[in-house]
């Protein structure tokens, strides 16, 4: 008996350690189990991604909070070998035995992987240092907004992570040379705009540094410390400012001060090593599909003729059919009534409208959503620092565990730019029922790996915030011709996104030539527009995403509501493109065809309750 009962032992054991090899090294013997390890494997590379995700900060398991990412050449070389190598283990797994969830995990993970695995011959055709989300602003502000001070330990994490800038400026300035080497230099506009911001942090006082000032008001909402401590913390802060951060600082601008004479002024990634292949997969992995540049330039041009059409209707009706869409959209924008004073307390104003918006429209959707994310989403203005290379506006998702919600940020640079019509079309894209509608539900969504609450297809994510916008002036939120403007312009910015984008990266026009366009077709303000192609030429296909996104939602919806009729249900179709996450268009489709012929044989109804259908206007979708 004994013996028996160690030899049993020691299969259990043999087994728990094969099991356990399998599940870490191996290939585990549940697929749910590698599903969730693809993105675990990620995680565990990438500190600051877990700290935006906010899984496990400041808990037991927090390793990674006094940590910044590698942004080593090297770790984007091992980077590729674990995409390749989790793919060929995804391929192992037998299709027909998983469940339909599993199936479309499995899909959504190939897609993934095969895109990151495309991107290997250009893994070095990108501006780490640019002036919309280069390391020289993204790292201060992920400081500011994510690293949470909630106690003494997270607070010498956050001056743990500072000691740790110069490192990954080291990194980041041997990754620039050898981009260098292989010609792969940015325009120069970009070298001249990252230094003069460089020259500005390094300039001001510490005391008036993001990094110090954001630190002292975290330490001042700190409950259970000392004067004596915090004092103490500060000191150790500027300290890491002076002496850290700001040498790398300068070691980083006098790279860029020798690199700037050999730059030029092209500005499409047509000049690079086998520039046009990149593009093209710049373009595939931002829209998800498999459309040509000239596809997409040409898409963009029929959309422009299309927008411009309805705007000058209401134009007409206003009594301004006598002018071009962007000059009555000028005009428009500078009338004193459409704008807010230019101080202090026209700012705090503003963004008081923009959270009064965005309170109205969530109480009154529930006819198009059967159910809404339980996070909330709160209106800030982007930080000073960076408000004049920023956007326009963006959206920072929540915390995966609920610890920070949501937040809309406006750029408040200009009160110029920032015409009354325009405010709510901006609210219903970055806040409700756009970005934060669908990245906070997705969050919640139950019963999936992680990578599907976690990760963001560009076309899917950026699609349904412009779709969102149309959504909301079917509702009756655009109340006056004004507003309905404010709406059509920014989806006519969006369709002239596709021209430029490829016109810049494609036919090879000029920074100017792209400006030229961009201002004679949507009447924005110049400073906008300059930040918004200068944004284009450091991101390439990224803008495209929005417009196709929402062509390809809309032409679905159509597509649900024509061939199910009575058995359409607006909010049934809202759950199924977010109540699975984000996907790649062409999976997005095949689960709305699939959902569709479930209808139809009486199989796969979501568990809503009946409502009446809810009815658009203006129905229109085109085929893409």
């Amino acid at each position: 008996m004994k013996r028996t009962l160690l030899f049993i032992t020691f299969i259990l054991l043999l087994f728990g350690a094969s099991w356990s090899y399998r599940l870490v090294w191996g290939v585990p013997l549940n697929i749910d189990h590698f599903h969730e390890r693809i993105y675990i494997e990620l995680l565990l590379d990438d500190p600051e991604r877990l700290s935006r995700l906010g899984l496990i900060d400041n808990s037991l398991l927090d390793f990674h909070s006094d940590d910044l990412t590698d942004a080593s050449p090297q770790r984007r070389t091992r980077q590729m070998e674990m995409f390749r190598r989790n793919l060929e283990i995804l391929a192992s797994y037998d299709r027909e035995s998983q469940t339909p969830s599993q199936r479309l995990s499995t899909d959504i993970a190939t897609w993934y992987l095969e895109d990151r695995l495309g991107q290997e011959p250009f893994i070095y055709h990108d501006y780490p240092v640019n002036q919309l989300f280069g390391v020289q602003n993204r790292l201060p502000s992920f400081m500011y907004a994510i690293h949470q001070v909630v106690d003494e330990k997270s607070a010498r994490n956050y001056i743990e992570r500072l000691s740790k800038f110069g490192r990954k400026f080291e990194q980041i300035q041997q990754g620039l040379r050898l981009r260098e080497e292989t010609g792969i230099v940015p325009p120069r506009f970009v070298i001249e705009k990252v230094l003069a911001e460089m020259s500005a942090f390094v300039e001001a006082p510490v005391e008036e540094n993001i990094l110090y000032d954001s630190f002292r008001q975290k330490l001042e909402r700190l409950e259970g410390q000392s004067v004596a401590k915090k004092e103490e913390l500060l000191r150790e802060v500027r300290s890491e400012i002076q002496d850290t951060i700001f040498p790398a600082y300068r070691e980083l601008i006098a790279y860029l001060q020798v690199l700037e004479p050999k730059a030029t002024q092209d500005a499409g990634v047509w000049k690079l090593p086998d520039g046009d292949a990149y593009y093209a997969y710049m373009l595939r992995h931002h829209t998800t599909t498999d459309l040509s540049p000239e596809e997409v330039h040409t898409l963009g041009l029929q959309e422009v003729v299309r927008i411009e059409g309805e705007m000058g209707s209401i134009l007409e009706s206003l009594g301004y059919g006598d002018k071009s869409v962007a000059r009555a959209m000028d005009e428009l924008s500078r009338q004193k009534h459409f704008l807010y004073r230019d101080t202090n307390e026209g700012r705090k104003q503003i963004l008081e409208d923009y959270r009064a918006i965005v309170r109205e429209i969530d109480m009154g959707i529930d006819e198009a959503f059967a159910r809404r994310p339980a996070k909330s989403v709160e209106v800030k203005r982007i930080p000073p620092f960076k408000e004049q290379t920023a956007p326009g506006a963006y959206y920072r998702a929540p915390a995966l565990d609920g610890s920070r919600p949501g937040v809309f940020y406006a750029n408040l640079r200009d009160v110029a730019e920032i015409p009354r019509f325009g405010m709510r079309t901006l609210s219903y894209h970055e806040a409700i029922p756009g970005h934060h509608f669908q990245i906070a539900r997705q969050q919640e969504i139950e019963d999936v790996p992680l990578f599907r609450r976690a990760l963001s297809f560009t076309a899917y994510s950026e699609g349904w915030a412009l779709y969102a916008e149309r959504l909301a002036w079917e509702l009756g939120f655009h109340p006056t011709p004004a507003d309905n403007l404010g709406r059509l312009q920014a989806e006519l910015f969006r369709a002239v996104r596709l021209v430029v984008d490829t016109g810049l990266h494609y036919k090879r026009w000029s920074r100017q030539q792209a400006i030229d366009y961009m201002r004679g077709k949507t009447g924005m303000a110049l400073s906008d527009v300059v930040t918004e192609v200068e944004r284009y030429i450091v991101l390439p296909a990224q803008a495209c995403a929005y417009k196709i996104g929402m062509l390809k939602i809309l032409e679905l919806r159509q597509r649900a509501e024509l061939e199910l009729g009575d058995a359409y249900d607006i909010r049934e179709f809202h759950e199924l493109i977010l109540g699975s996450g984000p996907m790649p268009l062409e999976i997005m489709e095949q689960q709305v065809d699939e959902f569709i012929e479930g209808k139809k044989q009486g199989k796969g109804n979501t568990a809503l309750d009946p409502v009446s259908n809810f009815r658009r206007t203006d129905l229109w979708s085109r085929t893409i």
